[in-house]
Formats: C-alpha cells, sequence, structure tokens
C-alpha cells in the first residue's frame, strides 16, 4: 500500500513564506516523478511543480522565481518552498509521486494540505 504523506500547510499573510513537505513510501517500483498540484476552490487541479529522477524541474509560470522543489536526503521525499506568497496561491496542495517504466505507469495522490494566504 503506498503513502504519500503531505504536511506544512498554513495560514499566512501575503509577502510570507511556507514550506511543504512530503514523503512517499510502500511503492513496488521506483518512483520516478514527484510533484506538487494545487486546488482552488471552483477551479481544476493544476501543476505547481514537478521534480524528476536526474533532478529536472518544471514549474507552473505562475510560481516561477517564487516556488522552489526539492528533494530531501530520505528516499522519496520532497520539499516545495513557497516564497512571496500571494492571495491567489490559496488553494489545497497535494503531493503525487508517479512510478514510470516499461508497460506501466501508476500515480499516487497525498491527502491534500490547505494553504490560505490571507490578510
Amino acid at each position: 500500500q503506498v503513502q504519500v504523506v503531505e504536511s506544512g500547510g498554513g495560514l499566512v499573510q501575503p509577502g510570507e513564506s511556507l514550506r511543504l513537505s512530503c514523503a512517499a513510501s510502500g511503492s513496488r517500483f521506483s518512483i520516478n516523478v514527484m510533484g506538487w498540484y494545487r486546488q482552488a476552490p471552483g477551479k481544476q487541479r493544476e501543476l505547481v511543480a514537478v521534480v524528476t529522477g536526474d533532478g529536472s524541474t518544471n514549474y507552473a509560470d505562475s510560481v516561477k522565481g517564487r516556488f522552489t522543489i526539492s528533494v530531501g536526503n530520505a528516499r522519496y521525499t520532497v520539499y516545495l518552498q513557497m516564497n512571496s506568497l500571494k492571495p491567489e496561491d490559496t488553494a489545497v496542495y497535494y503531493c503525487n509521486a508517479k512510478s514510470i517504466g516499461s508497460g506501466y505507469e501508476y500515480e499516487y495522490w497525498g491527502q491534500g494540505t490547505q494553504v490560505t494566504v490571507s490578510s
């Protein structure tokens, strides 16, 4: 049973920072892509940032220069450092882990953590 657990959400004021953490465990196959998505009320879930096994990263245009995704020392651990937060960053943030190989692709989601940016 694969578990993906996020932590670190909360309520902050505009301009402040938050750091989200995510740890995945229990996968039979190597996890080779991890990332963060978010979903605001009434909107579709969208990609925020992703990192692949070779260290390549990709960011949504709306967070480039403000958010940084990084991998931790522990296996299948990823962080999202969010700086200069804006009210429009308010959403539930979900961690995503993927195992992609020849002939298979598995995807796992965390339960989500709320980030609220408000004065």
